[in-house]
């Protein structure tokens, strides 16, 4: 068995569901590691399908899932009290308090009232809501909502939270807030965190770990260090205006000539297949023997959008 088999705190084997003639879930192979994992894919890739297979909240069509050791299908209720779950979906009871909603489902959870209560207080405290905590739902935000749903994922201990979309609805601002709140609570408090999101660069702000689903199919699923690497090559855009006429011709034939593996669109170059310092130094002196100008030249990474499109 290898490392990461041994420190998964879920899997799935050959995970696969179907609704009628559509495949949400295409014999998935996951590993998810401890700390922040994102669960990353278009609207219908089928993360929440996923979620909802590692709840145990319907059986798959075929092969199986591990979460926290124990089966989702055969052991659902003693893992769900163990899990913490904010779904996508607004169904907060608009007339209900916030600690009242709170330790209501902390105790379905299984936590006696008493320590519900407190616990209920201590989470919405902890999400930025303490001063809140007795308002009615219905008279909240959408972000204020937002927290509310984290403070109950949170808010029985749970070993493992999965999160769906918890940014939805939220304004630019709001969203980095709640991510920076995701990473705090993992970090600070030990706690393993599934994020599903549709927007590759929140994953890329907070996630340690990566599953990326298209259409029912698995992409990618590692770190996030290792997918997107570090350095991929570097781009050089060269003045138009005023440049000595062929000079981007010759700095592209020079630096072909000196072994840099480059692609050209207008006056933009990318180039790779060497060490970035060597690449951004063969590009300087090509410009210079060209008398061209720069306008940019930057280190290109990386992304979660490359992975996709190398998918595709």
């Amino acid at each position: 068995m290898s490392d990461a088999a041994e420190t998964a705190i879920a899997s799935t084997t050959a995970l696969t569901q179907r609704f009628g003639p559509t495949v949400a879930l295409d014999a998935i192979d996951v590993q998810l590691q401890p700390g922040v994992t994102g669960l990353v894919g278009a609207n219908g890739a089928g993360k929440t399908t996923l979620i909802n297979a590692l709840l145990g909240l319907r059986a798959p069509t075929s092969g199986s899932a591990i979460v926290l050791g124990l089966d989702p299908r055969s052991q659902g209720p003693a893992l769900r009290s163990r899990v913490g779950f904010a779904p996508e979906r607004d169904v907060l009871p608009d007339e209900m308090r916030a600690v009242d909603f709170v330790r209501h489902l902390a105790q379905v959870r299984g936590l006696p009232r008493s320590e519900a209560r407190t616990r209920a207080s201590d989470s919405l405290w902890l999400v930025g809501l303490g001063e809140e905590r007795t308002r009615t739902l219905g008279t909240m935000s959408t972000g204020q909502r937002q927290r509310v749903k984290l403070a109950q994922a949170i808010a029985s201990d749970p070993q493992l939270v999965l999160l769906d979309e918890p940014t939805s609805g939220l304004d630019p601002t709001q969203r980095s807030e709640m991510l920076t709140l995701i990473g705090e609570i993992s970090n600070e408090h030990s706690v393993n965190v599934v994020l599903s999101s549709h927007l590759l660069n929140e994953v890329e702000s907070v996630c340690d770990h990566v599953v990326a689903l298209d259409a029912g199919r698995l992409v990618a699923c590692g770190p996030l260090s290792d997918l997107i690497g570090d350095d991929e090559g570097v781009t050089l855009e060269l003045v138009d205006v005023a440049q000595p006429a062929g000079s981007v011709d010759a700095v592209e034939r020079a630096l072909r000539a000196a072994g840099v593996a480059l692609e050209r669109v207008g006056s933009t170059l990318r180039l790779g297949g060497l060490e970035r310092d060597e690449l951004c130094d063969r590009a300087r002196d090509a410009v210079a023997d060209a008398g061209a100008r720069i306008r940019r030249l930057e280190t290109r990474r990386r992304t979660l959008a490359d992975l996709f499109e190398t998918a595709a």
